[in-house]
């Protein structure tokens, strides 16, 4: 048996998902994070923004620091819906196949990722 190399993560998103009325909350927790680590606050979306189904907040950072975000991201997003994921190149794989998800696990619209036979074998 041929065991393939994994693939190799350059970096990595957390996308932390609200509402209206959750979206101070979320904003507070992107800048607390910026504030405390070594990564760069996306834009607060107040719309679905590509495979995403609700509105998010992007947190890109790098390999090293995993081991303290995401365990801070998980003690402070208080209810908050936390999708993240690494960056290998494969984007189908690293949103479907390589996800980590913090409370409920949301549908994400992955045919963007997809060539036409994928999407219809879906």
């Amino acid at each position: 048996m041929t065991v393939s190399p994994e693939p190799r993560i350059t970096s990595y998103h957390a996308h932390i998902y609200y509402d209206a009325a959750t979206m101070p909350q979320a904003i507070a927790l992107c800048e607390e994070a910026a504030r405390r680590f070594s990564l760069t606050m996306g834009r607060a979306h107040q719309k679905p923004v590509g495979p995403h189904p609700d509105w998010s907040c992007q947190l890109a950072f790098e390999p090293e620091i995993f081991g303290e975000l995401v365990p801070w991201l998980a003690m402070n997003r208080a209810g908050l819906v936390i999708f993240t994921h690494p960056l290998t190149g494969d984007d189908l794989a690293d949103h479907r196949d390589h996800a980590i998800w913090m409370g409920a696990v949301r549908p994400l619209k992955l045919s963007i990722f997809m060539n036409d036979s994928e999407a219809l074998s879906e």
